[in-house]
């Protein structure tokens, strides 16, 4: 069951996009709380605001925070935008945004019979946080390129949850974004992957796209349970518009679950289940007793059999991440806690470059 408090604003701590965070007193305490002015237009200090507190009740740690749900004292979003494409359909959430390919939209005409990205070089990622080290991989070998982001809505809707991808944009790493299903906020909303895809590159211009959920995606410790399946078919997809789909692995040396260390089954399952045509698996020069064990578990899991393996340097991606100060985590560890997971993803960027 969902939880809710209602409480009064005490104070606006930050804003950034579509994104507001503010301190709200409850009567269990005074917690913080974040409100998207789309939905739920301004909140001013005393106004009595209605919280949704799941994530805190849950103790979550991404997504552990109140979401204001309503404004009982506002007047509502100022302007309700343009568009009929409804996301979070049938949920008292529900918006309307103005989809890239929809019949009303500019671009329209120029996306109605597009099936191909003619090749353009596609990463996908099982977690949100990688996109930086592919990003980076491919600026660290192709600076001119003009790289996208497609968010899908395996993780949080909202791109501007993500803290990451406002940095990256700021450094120049990323581009254009767009967001498929129901997840929104891109540059370009879409209605699916396929959309998302072909409008980046024909609208946005990207030369190549990384793709992957918003933060907090799901795992259960099951065989299928776990958010990043979705890169199987999202690899599928790429392919079938005739691009250049390449697999992010996930590696990690510092978590110390056996179903996550060396490359995590998440990338194993949904390379073997999910992913029914080839694509290219990008593997990272390491240490060679990792990756002894790395090629070990790839080809235990048929991958090396099933897809092209390709080895590529991670290093000057993950050192770019450095030079330009771009603070990454996953699970609470750090871009030297857990180099591997960002050489990893570094090194699927700079297998993506040599694509281009």
């Amino acid at each position: 069951m969902a939880g809710f408090r209602t409480g009064r604003v005490l104070a606006q701590l930050e804003e950034h996009n579509d994104l507001v965070r503010y301190s709200v007193s409850t009567d269990r305490g005074e917690i913080v709380a974040t409100g998207f002015p789309s939905m739920l237009g301004p909140a001013d200090p005393g106004d009595r605001v209605v919280v949704n507190t799941t994530g805190i009740d849950l103790g979550l740690g991404t997504g552990g925070e109140g979401f204001i749900v309503w404004n009982l004292d506002g007047s509502g979003p100022e302007d309700p935008g343009e568009g009929h494409i409804v996301k979070l359909r049938y949920t008292p959430w529900q918006k309307n945004v103005a989809a890239v390919e929809a019949p009303e939209s500019p671009h329209h005409d120029a996306l109605a019979l597009v099936e191909t990205l003619v090749g353009m070089p596609v990463v996908v990622c099982g977690l949100h946080s990688q996109i930086a080290g592919v990003a980076a991989g491919i600026k660290a070998a192709a600076p001119w390129a003009q790289v996208g982001y497609l968010m899908t809505d395996g993780g949080a809707l909202p791109l501007q949850w993500s803290r990451l991808v406002n940095e990256l944009r700021n450094h120049g790493l990323i581009g254009a974004t767009a967001t498929c299903g129901h997840a929104f906020g891109g540059d370009f909303e879409s209605v699916n992957a396929y959309t998302g895809l072909t409008a980046l590159k024909t609208v946005g211009a990207c030369h190549v796209v990384v793709v992957a959920a918003g933060p907090g995606v799901t795992g259960t410790a099951t065989a299928l349970g776990f958010s990043g399946m979705e890169t199987g078919p999202l690899l599928d997809a790429a392919g079938a518009l005739e691009g250049s789909p390449v697999a992010c692995l996930r590696i990690s040396f510092a978590d110390e679950r056996a179903r996550h260390h060396g490359v995590s089954h998440h990338s194993l399952t949904a390379l073997r289940l999910g992913a029914r045509e080839r694509c290219t698996v990008a593997v990272p020069e390491l240490a060679p007793e990792q990756q002894e064990l790395v090629e070990r578990r790839l080809e235990a899991a048929g991958i090396a059999e099933a897809h092209d393996v390709a080895t590529a340097d991670g290093a000057p991606g993950v050192e770019l991440l450095r030079r330009e100060g771009i603070e990454v985590s996953s699970m609470g560890r750090s871009l030297d806690a857990d180099t591997e997971l960002w050489l990893a993803a570094a090194a699927a960027g700079s297998v993506a470059a040599a694509l281009l």
